[in-house]
């Protein structure tokens, strides 16, 4: 005789007689479809790019690649002696350019300012003195503008020799873009003329800034330092890049990408080559730097190029 159901003689769970019928499985996933095998490999995630670093380290920066270009040519003296060859002969002519303009300035300073004839002597003197400072300031500035690029133009096969030697012993340079030997001539005259005239221009406009009371003799000139600082990274980096077939347009495109970058290292181009014999002794370093930054932040894939570094 069959036992009635019942419940358990010690305590837990019951639920009661069993129902006939099938019994309820386990409920549903939640997710429909083919579920992931735990042993299958997950996709390779891609690298996020580096952090852009701010405007006011980027331009430490820029310092930071003229001082690593003198420093390579303190380890390659050759070099060094090298580039100095055309940075001498320009200097000879522009040192006596400004020679002749400083015997003449007085002159000059009078005609610029014959609007002050009538004045009294203290103020027309006043005046001509800051028309004086203001003329060679910035023939100074169009002098250390156009020095570069002339150097550059008389100096293309040295420093385009420099340029090489420091690519390759950062793991190598690109080959040499196929264009003949007279277009590449007069690719750097034209835009020696080019930049002349935007030199040229500027210079016109902190001439008329400099009779400025106070803000002529302090901003002005620091303004003119990071403006030609500008100009002054376009043509040391226009070898490495002319290199890598990027033209004038789009060289200066790249910098203006970078331009606290590029400003920094122009602009302490620029004092350096302020100091006497600066412009010569310091030529061949920028050359250097221009190529180092030109490689490692303004190229097509910089991190790749900059992935082939070696020990110089």
């Amino acid at each position: 005789m069959s036992q009635p159901y019942g419940p358990p003689d010690r305590p837990g769970a019951w639920s009661g007689p069993p129902q006939p019928g099938p019994q309820a499985g386990p409920p549903p996933s939640p997710q429909a479809g083919p579920q992931p095998s735990p042993h299958q490999p997950h996709p390779p995630q891609q690298p996020s790019p580096p952090p852009r670093p701010s405007a006011f380290k980027d331009f430490f920066n820029g310092v930071g690649y003229l001082l690593r270009g003198i420093g390579w040519v303190a380890r390659h003296p050759a070099q060094w002696l090298f580039g100095l060859i055309p940075a001498l002969i320009v200097l000879a002519v522009y040192a006596a350019a400004l020679v002749f303009l400083a015997y003449r300035i007085d002159d000059l300073a009078g005609w610029v300012t014959g609007f002050a004839d009538g004045w009294s002597d203290a103020v027309r003197t006043s005046a001509r003195v800051v028309a004086g400072i203001a003329l060679y300031g910035a023939a100074l500035f169009l002098a250390v503008i156009t020095f570069t690029a002339v150097t550059l133009l008389v100096g293309d096969p040295f420093y385009e020799a420099i340029a090489v030697r420091v690519e390759e012993s950062r793991g190598g340079a690109p080959p040499e873009p196929d264009v003949p030997l007279l277009v590449q001539i007069g690719r750097a005259v034209k835009d020696a003329l080019i930049l002349g005239a935007v030199a040229l221009v500027f210079a016109v406009v902190f001439f008329a800034c400099g009779f400025l009371p106070v803000v002529g003799q302090t901003v002005v000139p620091v303004v003119a330092a990071l403006v030609s600082g500008y100009f002054l990274a376009g043509e040391l980096t226009s070898i490495a890049l002319e290199r890598r077939g990027l033209r004038r347009r789009d060289r200066f495109a790249r910098l203006k990408a970078h331009r606290p970058l590029a400003v920094g290292f122009g602009a302490a181009t620029f004092v350096v080559f302020l100091i006497p014999l600066g412009a010569v002794l310091a030529m061949p370093g920028a050359v250097a730097g221009g190529t180092l930054l030109a490689r490692e932040r303004l190229a097509d894939d910089p991190a790749a190029e900059a992935g082939l570094t070696s020990p110089a």
